[in-house]
């Protein structure tokens, strides 16, 4: 049995999806129920509170964690006393370039490395994703905003990471290893923006936000720690975040998606 935590998320939903027709025991974990893949069971149980989370955990093999909840010792601990032996933790790539600022990813990784099970981590750079966050203006009038609009970064498709993490989870090999998942190329928001028009087939205009207005909109749902820091990876980012990583080829044996690629799969959602 594996058991996926946040199994609504961007990841954690297509990972349940990918392990399901692989033919795996499936418990998802959320805090809410949802439609989930036939088979798979769901689990309602929540990272900060482990006491949760003893219904999904027993009789389990491995974990797909997320860096989510307080106290990452009590998670694990909960996880051995179920059984577990396998953990992957879906970590951040910044928790190995800027651990001040992505503090908490880093404590998550600590403990599972101190934690004496088998442990896999991944650690990816700035999601494809994230540009659903322009998803409502583009359709309301054909704009996205966003600073630093030339500086290009490789930003990784989640569905990558879904299958990245399925066979580390299926397979042996992985143990004691940490991947770095970017996607194929750099690509600066202006070229992002750019993809996306392409993939809707309507011109998207790019308005470059100054670092202050970008703050100011982060600060709202992002502690400010991780802010400062996420800034600063999108403005001067360091070379190893900049660098194509072949971890994503080396798992899969294929290379990664790039983001005009996630672009046309999610072309609906910019659509009116």
């Amino acid at each position: 049995m594996i058991v996926v935590t946040g199994a609504t998320g961007n990841v954690g939903g297509e990972l349940v999806r990918l392990l399901a027709a692989a033919g795996e025991r499936v418990t998802a974990l959320s805090r809410r129920p949802a439609m989930f893949p036939e088979g798979v069971r769901h689990s309602a149980g929540d990272l900060a509170d482990p006491a949760t989370l003893k219904d999904a955990f027993d009789g389990a093999d491995a974990l797909f964690l997320l860096v989510a909840g307080p106290d990452p010792r009590a998670v694990l601990d909960a996880a051995q006393a179920g059984g577990i032996k396998r953990v992957v933790l879906l970590s951040s790539q910044g928790a190995g370039t800027r651990p001040r600022a992505y503090e908490h990813p880093a404590a998550f990784e600590r403990a599972v490395c101190e934690s004496g099970l088998e442990w896999t981590i991944l650690r990816p750079g700035g999601f494809a994703s994230n540009a659903l966050a322009w998803a409502e203006p583009i359709r309301a009038h054909r704009t996205a905003a966003a600073p630093f609009a030339d500086v290009a970064l490789p930003v990784v498709d989640p569905a990558d990471l879904a299958e990245v993490a399925a066979v580390v989870l299926r397979s042996d090999g992985h143990a004691g290893r940490t991947y770095e998942l970017t996607g194929p190329a750099p690509v600066t928001p202006r070229d992002r923006a750019a993809a996306i028009g392409q993939a809707i087939g309507a011109p998207v205009s790019f308005v470059e936000q100054t670092p202050e207005q970008a703050r100011e909109q982060m600060l709202q749902f992002m502690p400010e720690p991780v802010v400062e820091g996420t800034l600063a990876i999108l403005g001067t980012p360091l070379p190893a975040e900049q660098r194509v990583s072949p971890d994503v080829e080396r798992v899969l044996g294929r290379a990664p998606r790039s983001f005009a690629d996630w672009a046309a799969r999610n072309a609906a959602a910019f659509r009116p």
